[in-house]
């Protein structure tokens, strides 16, 4: 039974968290999801969470009705003090009518504005996993 069951791979959908000027000229970390893929994704599900051995943060949760082809939609704002924990985004989506998932882990202390690198789509400095 286990064996009839196929799990594709997710591929073009990338995660990154980008440090930027927020409208008070103050700088802040973003979450944004960003679809590589050739077909728009829809009903989009983004469950973070903060963790360590020790610590929890609390549950996220964010929908989108749709992410269209080479773009990306801003998630959340993320503070500065969870980058010493483990920060977890769980997505799940459709696509051409297949519901799909992937996890996106940031590790802890690996979030620093001095590792940023520019992410051409988005036009913006920032950390990325893919």
């Amino acid at each position: 039974m286990k064996k009839d069951i196929v799990i594709p791979e997710v591929t073009g959908i990338e995660m990154a968290i980008v440090f930027e000027q927020n409208e008070n000229n103050e700088k802040d970390w973003h979450v944004y999801l960003i679809n590589r893929k050739e077909v728009a994704i829809e009903m989009v599900m983004v469950v973070s969470q903060g963790f360590s051995e020790t610590k929890t943060t609390t549950v996220f949760r964010k929908k989108i009705e749709k992410i269209p082809t080479h773009s990306f939609a801003k998630i959340e704002l993320i503070h500065s003090d969870v980058f010493v924990l483990d920060n977890r985004f769980q997505v799940s989506f459709f696509e051409e009518n297949k519901i799909m998932e992937k996890t996106f882990t940031f590790k802890a202390n690996t979030i620093k504005e001095e590792t940023s690198k520019m992410i051409e789509l988005l036009n913006k400095k920032g950390i990325l996993i893919k």
